[in-house]
């Protein structure tokens, strides 16, 4: 019983650390981006998404937080998650020059500010597994910038129509915890993966065949947050 126990305590500390070397891939991320080196900066982001991804299922899985009730593992993901989803891209913002000097300030504070709002948020996810209100993906957003190289007034659209969704209650699909078709979107999400996987290792902006699987992915799960917006699919629909 004792080695069981001392079994336990080992797996459950191990699935912290691994939620903690996410923060390890944001200093990389931003010592990166100091030097210009983007797809460094996007491979250790990539690396982050993936921890992000795989802590939850085993921190459930191995029961982590009744074995070690102390330290809380959501506190600690959330803390991870603002490094690499908000401060690490406002940061590359700041120094990848799609801006001007006085405009990448802003853009960057809003990025930074208006996040908040979403950790604060008691109620920023429903029962069935969705997002309400944009969900700090700046990341992404940031990414986006880099493959699709739009010019200085889309990309402050984009920013400003991203901040201002943070606090309008629409719901935003977790692509891993939302049940109404689950395989389609895991499916997606493999192709937006193995598409990205391809422009990091290639470079930047990403080739059209790369920019129409990303955006059609997008698009795909844009569309299934829309409608569970709209009242398709009651929570809890398998």
């Amino acid at each position: 019983m004792k080695n069981s126990s001392s079994a336990r305590l080992a797996a459950a500390a191990a699935v912290h650390l691994l939620t903690a070397s996410g923060a390890i891939c944001g200093l990389l991320a931003l010592h990166f981006a100091a030097a210009g080196a983007w797809q460094s900066v996007f491979s250790w982001a990539g690396l982050a998404l993936i921890v992000d991804a795989l802590d939850g299922p085993l921190a459930r899985k191995l029961e982590v937080k009744s074995v070690l009730p102390r330290f809380d593992g959501a506190r600690l993901d959330q803390t991870v998650d603002y490094l690499n989803y908000c401060v690490v891209p406002a940061f590359v913002i700041l120094q990848s020059g799609i801006f001007e000097n006085w405009l990448a300030t802003l853009v960057a504070g809003g990025v930074v500010v208006s996040s908040l709002y979403h950790f604060a948020d008691s109620s920023s996810k429903t029962a069935d597994g969705y997002f309400v209100g944009f969900p700090a993906l700046w990341n992404i957003a940031c990414f986006y910038l880099f493959v699709f190289a739009p010019g200085t007034e889309a990309a402050v659209g984009l920013i400003l129509t991203l901040g201002v969704l943070t606090f309008i209650p629409a719901k935003w699909v977790h692509p891993f915890r939302v049940k109404r078709f689950r395989s389609i979107t895991t499916t997606v999400v493999g192709c937006w993966g193995l598409a990205a996987i391809h422009v990091v290792l290639t470079g930047f902006p990403g080739t059209p065949g790369v920019q129409i699987v990303l955006a059609a992915a997008t698009t795909y799960l844009v569309a299934l947050g829309l409608a569970r917006t709209l009242g398709f699919g009651a929570a809890g629909e398998g």
